[in-house]
């Protein structure tokens, strides 16, 4: 029985979460279908770069997208998880459908906003229609732009045909049915999940020589830990100089291949993490 003098427990901290805007975007949906935040704790910024130093001023958490089945890395996400001083704290993965949302019959459209990743992943429906792309920074700016020009349409998810009454003329536009799209949840913190999944890490090879990949890779395949993900990034630095990230399952050797790791080259953690689950 507790005492009737037990302190009582300090009232949670609403959890802040900025996200890809304005509202309708595919990084809005997935906070609201993980209820990750109420409404009202819920920001918006128009890039992926400004919410990244948001997170890493401490402002709050963030979601962001990584990487597409079809159109691959998200380069903003890893340019800026590279940049600041920010952590993976999980990790999820949506279906993702496109549609062609306008005011005007098809016939009628001469220009389509789209996001470029969403262009690359409806190259096929675009290249039958004909209709010129204009980039936009998100897939509901795309909405809000088709909405005041003329005899556009936008490529865009369901969320924000309803959220700005854009009427859909084509359902489902992508190139692949299974298209998906894996989003991470940011913070300036990591997480220590009992235990995690997996484990993010990025090498900056600071030389150059034959056979350093083959070493650094060998940190993980001598405690047989499955490497799941390995990209280069230009440094940003010099032509011809890259960067790694690495995605491994999480293991308890996993911490000794990082710390093996870094007695070789420059490594900076991203964090350990588990997947979240997206209900459909």
């Amino acid at each position: 029985m507790i005492p009737e003098t037990a302190p009582r427990k300090p009232a949670q901290k609403p959890v802040r979460l900025i996200t890809l805007g304005p509202e309708g975007t595919f990084s809005h949906e997935v906070a609201l279908k993980l209820n990750l935040a109420k409404p009202e704790d819920l920001v918006f910024l128009p890039t992926i770069n400004g919410i990244m130093a948001a997170v890493a001023r401490g402002e709050g958490d963030g979601i962001v997208p990584m990487e597409n089945s079809e159109a691959g890395s998200v380069g903003e996400t890893l340019d800026g998880l590279s940049r600041h001083p920010l952590f993976i704290t999980g990790e999820m993965y949506m279906p993702i459908h496109h549609n062609l949302a306008s005011l005007v019959p098809l016939k009628e459209i001469r220009v389509i906003y789209a996001h470029p990743q969403t262009h690359e992943q409806c190259s096929e429906a675009i290249e039958k229609w004909g209709v010129p792309v204009i980039y936009t920074s998100s897939n509901a700016a795309s909405a809000l732009e088709a909405k005041k020009t003329p005899n556009a349409g936008a490529l865009i998810p369901v969320i924000a045909a309803g959220l700005y009454h854009m009427p859909i003329l084509v359902r489902n536009t992508e190139n692949n049915p299974s298209n998906t799209t894996r989003f991470v949840r940011i913070s300036h913190t990591p997480r220590h999940d009992t235990p995690p999944e997996k484990c993010s890490i990025l090498i900056d090879p600071d030389t150059d020589r034959s056979g350093l990949l083959h070493e650094l890779l060998g940190a993980f395949a001598r405690r047989e830990i499955n490497l799941t993900r390995i990209e280069s990034r230009p440094s940003k630095r010099k032509i011809g100089e890259y960067v790694f990230f690495l995605d491994t399952t999480w293991s308890p050797e996993t911490a000794e291949a990082i710390a093996e790791l870094k007695t070789i080259t420059s490594v900076k953690e991203l964090g350990c993490y588990r997947k979240i689950g997206v209900p459909a």
